[in-house]
């Protein structure tokens, strides 16, 4: 929620008659207590484990249904805070440029402070707007128009500043936070290094406390740093000293690093293939001294601080993506419409409206996920999102990737000329599935943290059996009967006391029959491979697709239904969709499914890591070529 004061932060800051929402500041603050109040009596906190219970075959429905809403008076102020954005973004934005000169103007930059676009989360009474999640959310669709802006600002608050946020200590917040609100100062976050990708436990950049006990001297060098070039305060991780019960380890520390530090070197911005603009090198550190009290956290916490970081921001992704396949989708369908080929408009062609249909789906689906994502985050009290925010990342990357594609496509060679935007939609895209957790390592942390989850609550249960506990065996056991008999299964979706309108019931028949069937798959694959499933990567593959295919089916239901039962234009559309998608992936995860089963014949796992195996060892391709003979 914006409160009063972020309202005349945010009037202050826009160009007087370029927005309405100066005129309204004081109104919309009224407003803005109001609607804080009547959220905190409505909601509350609660332990999340929606993503976690459908590996037990569970649908825990409260934590989903009904779709999150929000009132009048924070739709009417969210409206008020986009439109000046979207003016800024369609008329001082010149996105071809920043991409052809590969850097951000700085009178951009200066506009997106004065918006105070580089404060969206920071608390009001740190100098920021204080806006929710889903508020983050809905600006990240405009953000994201020009991907080189987009990474700059989510590199600067999505990940620079937010160890600050979430794990600073007050002292900290004061000193660092006003100035990052307002732009004045710029935030970077430090973790990649030369030796350690996604393997980010084994950096080796060092923290050593100096004789004193007064500081730190920071060495060494990291990469892939996103507004490493110009930050003035930055993230860092690096090793240091802790004892554990008397034993010396190495532990990972997190730093607020300020560059007026000194003994900080950044290397030249990289040639990169997209969001050229903005600005990512090398940064090294010589001897960098840095106070106690700027650890983040506890000496030794710093791996923790790393990840819950990641793991707050991957949900915008999906509205982010939406936002950009919602553009991509009004410049190609002009195209489509009005050009003509065999007497006819590329629009009335089949394959040409099956790539619109795949867009309308993907745009659909990613702002279903990542807002009921952001209206869980933004329940009171610090709920845990992390699967539920790594499913929308891996959703909508890789949606987000194809969907670019496919517009480019439908231009057709028009789309690959840079007279167009369409091929830097496709090269700023393809970063998308890389940074932020690549998709196979979150497709390992979804699948094996919902794994973990499931084999807990089984090693009770078989606990609880062993003690003789007659009634759960029975119960287990008849579970495993009715599945494996095919017998009908009703998760409470539907009937007497459902919570999906009748119009979406099939569809939700069919979530709940593959949350049913995805809980025994689960239970089978624990009992066969125990604790060395962490090396089944193929497998984990496929539980993690699986799982994400749920929670997008969940999300589409969710939001159809609300938005029926509330009469919502263009409902009805919303119900196709919904609909499609549903029956679509429902057939997808059957499959996936049986291809888990022991000995399946349509698993290929065996065949696909001989094969690998055999180029690998070889370092190529190994076949003879055709032309070749032996005679």
């Amino acid at each position: 929620m914006m409160n009063v004061n972020g309202f005349l932060a945010v009037a202050r800051r826009l160009p007087r008659g370029k927005s309405t929402l100066s005129c309204h500041a004081w109104d919309l603050g009224r407003q803005a207590l109001r609607v804080q109040q009547r959220r905190t009596i409505r909601t509350h906190s609660r332990s999340l484990a929606y993503a976690k219970d459908l590996f037990l075959g569970q649908i825990n429905k409260a934590e989903v249904f009904p779709y999150p809403e929000i009132g009048n008076e924070e739709l009417e102020e969210i409206k008020q805070f986009v439109a000046p954005v979207e003016k800024f973004f369609s008329e001082e934005v010149d996105s071809a440029k920043i991409d052809k000169e590969a850097k951000i103007p700085a009178e951009t930059l200066n506009g997106l402070k004065e918006l105070g676009l580089f404060g969206i989360m920071i608390p009001e009474e740190y100098g920021g707007l204080g806006l929710s999640n889903t508020m983050y959310a809905r600006l990240n669709e405009i953000i994201v128009l020009d991907g080189s802006i987009a990474v700059t600002l989510a590199a600067h608050q999505a990940i620079g500043l937010k160890g600050i946020l979430i794990a600073g200590n007050e002292a900290q917040k004061k000193k660092y936070l006003p100035k990052l609100a307002s732009g004045e100062h710029v935030a970077a976050f430090c973790l990649t290094e030369p030796g350690s990708g996604s393997d980010a436990a084994s950096i080796q950049t060092r923290a050593t406390l100096s004789e004193d006990g007064k500081h730190y001297l920071i060495n060494g060098s990291k990469i892939w740093i996103s507004n490493g070039g110009f930050a003035d305060i930055m993230t860092v991780f690096a090793r240091t000293q802790v004892e554990v019960d008397g034993v010396k380890k190495d532990k990972i520390t997190a730093f607020i690093v300020e560059k007026a530090f000194g003994g900080i070197t950044s290397g030249p911005p990289e040639d990169k293939l997209g969001i050229r603009g903005s600005y990512t090198c090398e940064v090294s550190f010589d001897n960098v001294p840095v106070p106690v009290e700027n650890v983040i956290g506890e000496v030794g916490g710093g791996f923790k601080v790393a990840m819950n970081i990641l793991n707050s921001g991957r949900f915008s992704m999906g509205s982010s993506c939406a936002g950009m396949i919602k553009k991509l989708m009004e410049l190609t369908s002009e195209y489509a419409a009005t050009r003509k080929q065999f007497n006819r408009s590329l629009s009335e062609f089949g394959m040409i409206q099956e790539k619109f249909a795949l867009m309308a789906i993907n745009a659909f689906v990613m702002e279903s996920m990542a807002y009921l994502t952001a209206g869980m985050m933004d329940r009171p009290g610090v709920p845990d999102c992390s699967l539920e925010a790594a499913m929308v990342k891996v959703f909508s990357s890789e949606g987000g990737w194809i969907c670019c594609s496919e517009a480019l496509q439908v231009l057709g060679g028009l789309g690959y000329t840079k007279n167009y935007p369409f091929e830097r939609y496709v090269r700023d895209s393809r970063i998308l599935p890389i940074f932020e957790g690549t998709n196979e390592i979150l497709r390992m942390y979804v699948a094996l943290t919902g794994m973990q989850y499931a084999g807990k609550v089984l090693t009770g249960k078989i606990r609880e059996m062993k003690k003789g506990n007659i009634f759960l065996a029975v119960n287990m056991a008849g579970k495993k009967l009715r599945t494996s008999l095919g017998a009908s299964v009703d998760l409470g979706l539907t009937g007497k006391d459902g919570v999906v309108h009748r119009s979406l019931e099939e569809s939700a028949k069919q979530l709940e029959q593959n949350v049913s069937l995805f809980g025994s798959t689960v239970e089978s694959l624990l009992y066969r491979y125990g604790k060395s499933i962490v090396d089944e990567q193929l497998v984990l593959k496929r539980v993690a697709d699986i799982l994400i295919n749920l929670y997008a089916m969940t999300a589409v239901l969710s939001r159809a239904s609300r938005s029926i039962s509330i009469g919502l234009r263009n409902h009805d559309h919303e119900v196709l969709l919904a609909n499609t998608f549903c029956n679509d992936v429902f057939f997808k995860n059957n499959y996936l499914m049986v291809q888990l089963q022991k000995h399946a014949p349509e698993n290929n796992d065996a065949n696909i890591k001989k094969i690998a195996k055999a180029v690998l060892e070889n370092r190529s391709y190994i076949c003879s070529h055709p032309l070749e003979r032996t005679y």
